[in-house]
């Protein structure tokens, strides 16, 4: 109720604005988005810098592809900083460093384009509709990398506007909307849903599910984790997911399983949330159940596969004839199905799988980047799991391989601080045994 009073109040100021504009001075107003966009940012009025802002995000929903990059050129051309006023104010700064000429610097250094998101901000969906810009933005960098200081400053502002602080925990379960409900199904990223009754058991009585939400995106979930309530530590994907599987007892559970992890916002994408959310569904189970006593994932290895195609000569404890041995049987096809083949690849293939989480780095940090993501955490590596993803997808981005993050409360954060000051994984004495046998 209180919502939609907000959004007839603004859409109310917005119409009495457009009239504004509308009577104006007798010129003709431009409605080009980049025309809009000028007369937002020398608007001095509230009402109509809301009708502008409302008439931008409508403009901006009508653009073919082409007018959207048009659109981001004259963001990244007009509205930079203007140099000569940077290097004015640099100038000034070095004659007399007091906090009022530095406060005028940072004004110079600001590209117009930040203040011009600010003020589209103010429309009633203004908010998605940036979030919608930022999309289809990292959509193009690729092609046009001129563009990745537009994207700078958008994720700059979306971090500030997004932050932990404005998020909101919900618990889905069957009550919810179906409207948010949808959004499960089309945006799961890890292990599709499959339609409405799948759906059912990812959220019955020894499953929970929960979502990140922000204000102004009420039906729109950021980011959501799946959970599993079950006794012991799972080495499987596939029995969590199948509908045939018994239904446990959520009392009688040890052990939370966090099995799916999707980001839903392509255009908050560089924008972290999941630390977040799996330390305060941590919380929230704690509470709730007090007889769970281990919280781990069930985690892919998505860059294993690409990194041993790559890989050569003697490495994770192989020589290259042992590599090559390897590579040879993944070749074949269906080799999983065949008890000769899968007992032939387990203990080398597991092997290196531990080398690769514990010994091949980037810049000090692991190459998988869900390892970087729950080490980061302050997550302990626990266990590889042999064919624990035997779907098509676990297949080919890590040979069926999954593994057990294991998130100890009383170890999170000196996990944390450990791996962050110094780049020291925590892994449990298996996992560090094979990878030393990796190194040699």
């Amino acid at each position: 109720m209180a919502s939609t009073f907000v959004s007839q109040l603004f859409n109310s100021i917005a119409d009495t604005g457009r009239e504004l504009l509308d009577r104006g001075t007798g010129k003709a107003r431009s409605h080009s988005i980049e025309g809009l966009c000028q007369d937002l940012l020398t608007q001095k009025g509230e009402a109509s810098g809301m009708a502008l802002a409302r008439e931008i995000v409508e403009v901006w929903e009508t653009l073919s592809d082409d007018k959207k990059r048009a659109f981001f050129s004259f963001l990244d051309r007009e509205l930079a900083p203007d140099q000569k006023a940077v290097d004015a104010a640099v100038a000034i700064y070095h004659k007399n460093p007091s906090p009022e000429v530095l406060h005028n610097l940072s004004t110079a250094i600001e590209a117009p384009r930040q203040e011009l998101m600010r003020r589209i901000n103010f429309a009633q969906g203004g908010t998605a509709a940036i979030v919608a810009m930022r999309k289809f933005l990292v959509g193009q960098l690729r092609a046009h990398p001129e563009l990745k200081f537009v994207d700078e400053d958008l994720r700059h502002l979306l971090s500030s506007w997004f932050n932990r602080g404005f998020l909101e925990l919900r618990r889905i379960d069957w009550r919810t909307p179906a409207v948010v409900l949808e959004k499960l199904i089309e945006y799961e990223a890890v292990h599709e849903i499959d339609g409405w009754d799948d759906l059912r058991r990812r959220l019955d009585k020894d499953r929970r599910c929960f979502a990140f939400f922000h204000p102004a995106l009420p039906d729109e979930p950021l980011i959501f984790v799946e959970v599993a309530l079950v006794k012991g530590l799972a080495e499987a994907v596939q029995p969590l997911l199948s509908r045939e599987t018994e239904r446990g007892s959520a009392e009688k559970a040890d052990t939370a399983i966090f099995y799916s992890i999707s980001n839903c916002q392509d255009g908050l994408k560089g924008i972290t949330f999941g630390n977040f959310l799996i330390k305060q569904v941590v919380a929230e189970l704690s509470s709730e159940l007090p007889n769970l006593k281990h919280f781990a994932t069930l985690s892919p290895i998505p860059g294993f596969m690409k990194w041993l195609k790559g890989a050569k000569g003697p490495v994770g404890g192989l020589s290259a004839k042992q590599l090559s041995s390897v590579k040879s049987v993944l070749a074949k096809k269906d080799w999983f199905e065949n008890p000769a083949l899968a007992k032939e690849l387990k203990e080398p293939l597991t092997q290196l799988c531990a080398h690769y989480l514990m010994n091949e780095k980037s810049r000090e940090r692991p190459l998988d980047p869900v390892s970087r993501f729950h080490l980061g955490n302050g997550a302990r590596l626990e266990q590889i799991n042999w064919l624990g993803d035997s779907s098509a997808n676990g297949l080919a981005q890590s040979a069926g391989l999954l593994v057990n993050y294991y998130y100890s409360l009383r170890h999170i954060e000196k996990n944390h601080e450990t791996y962050a000051n110094e780049r020291k994984i925590a892994a449990s004495s298996a996992i560090q045994s094979l990878a030393k046998a990796g190194r040699k």
